[in-house]
């Protein structure tokens, strides 16, 4: 019998979420150490799905399919295809390196806990899910608890934040709702079995009138521009490590949506509307790199760069082009590993200091080595710097484009120059030249604080010099989408 590797994956953090409830108040440590043993065994077996992946194969693998509701036609099935498997190990290595960044947390330990395991299992259970209903179920668990992670454990206007992210996030979800009710009710054999739906098809009519809805629906957790304004405010109030999954996974998630559920479930309709996604595509990659080289609050910076770097996900996915579409994926993965150390490592210098602004800081390169090269490797990598990860994707990404859209693709090349701008100054700024004022507080990492940051920082140079470990998986999907 062969493994059900995806649901021991799936169930990692469900078990570990009821394991939380069992243990008594007051017992913060245990909390800790049971997070960290089943964000362990999530990533154990994640890598292993990820290596046993048969490249030459492709398609989806690993299925497991049961009954769940009958009289809906709705089943259990879960599968991964080179898309799924990039970001199942994505979200495994935001979790892991998250739970050990969240060590610091002393604020109800308990609660924080499970409701960071929760919203994983959301994550987890949205990549590896084939059914719409329950895809759509898990979307919303993984959706829900950054209300209450952001609003309870947060910092600047985390109220605010966490309502104004919560309140656009459930527009998206309603219009994926009406999505989901539509496409059920339309199709011939009224199922929510992915593979069935997509291969009966549907009218070109109706996939150009529900596209729509499933863009702008995933796409504003995809921080689509314009429907982008909630994403900074909850980068900057969520804690650390909900910062990390926020930009790490959750941004990915919509736009895996976008891809799974609108180019693949509807490629008439996406192929309709590709000029208008791309438009505003393009405007997100240049508006969010020229905002972000006007902060001064590091989160907003990564922010706003996040809005910029997630534009390239969307521009290459409405170019659609074999390329552009395996540049997309590869820049969700370097994206969310980049994010999720640029993250980190502001969170251990706020928590020392408690302040992000870029010229309170100063000389941290000497104060804090390790971390500072860790920051300097997600900035560069940022930028595409060849050899780091970011660059594969970009370069595929504008590649792939300039095939379909040129003129917006010389649009937002230049966006390449802006994000260099800002980044080289920030990193002048907050780590060479004279000490500021709040470099005297600052220490370097330990040894258990500073793993996370240096397997992350670890993955960026491995995905930069190596970039086929992740496109052999990629490409076959690619290709066998354009068919």
């Amino acid at each position: 019998m062969e493994l059900p590797i995806l649901s021991i994956i799936l169930l990692c953090p469900v078990v570990g979420v009821l394991l939380l409830f069992m243990v008594p108040e007051g017992r913060d440590n245990v909390v800790r150490w049971i997070s960290l043993a089943v964000s362990l065994v999530a990533a154990f077996f994640s890598v292993w799905m990820f290596v046993a992946y048969d490249r030459v194969q492709a398609g989806f693998q690993f299925t497991e399919q049961l009954p769940w509701v009958p009289g809906l036609n709705s089943t259990y099935h879960v599968a991964v295809d080179g898309v799924g498997a990039t970001l199942v190990l994505l979200n495994a290595i935001v979790l892991l390196t998250g739970v050990v960044t969240s060590w610091s947390i002393s604020f109800r330990v308990k609660e924080y806990f499970i409701l960071f395991l929760l919203l994983v299992a959301g994550v987890f259970g949205s990549f590896i899910c084939l059914d719409f209903l329950l895809f759509f179920i898990f979307f919303e668990v993984a959706v829900l608890p950054m209300y209450l992670l952001i609003g309870i454990w947060g910092s600047t206007n985390r109220e605010y934040a966490a309502l104004k992210l919560t309140i656009m996030l459930l527009a998206g979800s309603g219009l994926v709702f009406i999505g989901l009710i539509m496409v059920y009710f339309t199709s011939s054999v009224h199922t929510f079995d992915f593979i069935t739906l997509r291969d009966t098809g549907f009218s070109n009519e109706f996939q150009d009138l529900v596209y729509p809805l499933m863009f702008l629906g995933f796409g504003t957790l995809a921080a689509v521009f314009p429907l982008h304004n909630w994403s900074p405010d909850g980068h900057v109030a969520a804690p650390t490590a909900v910062s990390m999954l926020h930009a790490g996974v959750l941004m990915k998630l919509g736009a895996y949506g976008v891809l799974r559920y609108g180019i693949e479930m509807f490629p008439h309709g996406a192929q309709t509307w590709a000029p208008v996604a791309g438009f505003f595509a393009a405007c997100g990659v240049v508006y969010g790199a020229l905002v972000a080289a006007q902060q001064t609050d590091l989160k907003y910076m990564i922010g706003y760069s996040s809005v910029s770097h997630m534009g390239l996900v969307m521009f290459g996915l409405a170019a659609g082009t074999t390329m552009a579409i395996n540049g997309a994926v590869y820049q969700m993965f370097s994206h969310g590993i980049m994010t999720a150390l640029f993250f980190s490592a502001v969170g251990f210098f706020y928590e020392q200091t408690h302040t992000r602004n870029i010229y309170d800081y100063g000389g941290l390169a000497r104060k804090a080595p390790w971390v500072a090269t860790c920051f300097i490797m997600a900035g560069l990598a940022g930028v595409g710097l060849p050899g780091l990860a970011g660059f594969p994707a970009e370069f595929m990404i504008f590649l792939g484009a300039f095939e379909r859209f040129p003129v917006l693709t010389l649009i937002a090349v230049p966006s390449l120059v802006f994000g260099a701008f800002y980044m080289l100054r920030v990193l002048q700024s907050v780590f060479f030249g004279p000490e500021g004022g709040k470099t005297p507080q600052v220490h370097d990492v330990g040894v258990f604080s500073g793993s996370p940051r240096v397997l992350l920082a670890g993955l960026i140079i491995l995905f930069g010099v190596a970039p086929r470990l992740l496109s052999d998986v990629i490409a076959p999907y690619a290709r066998e989408l354009l068919k």
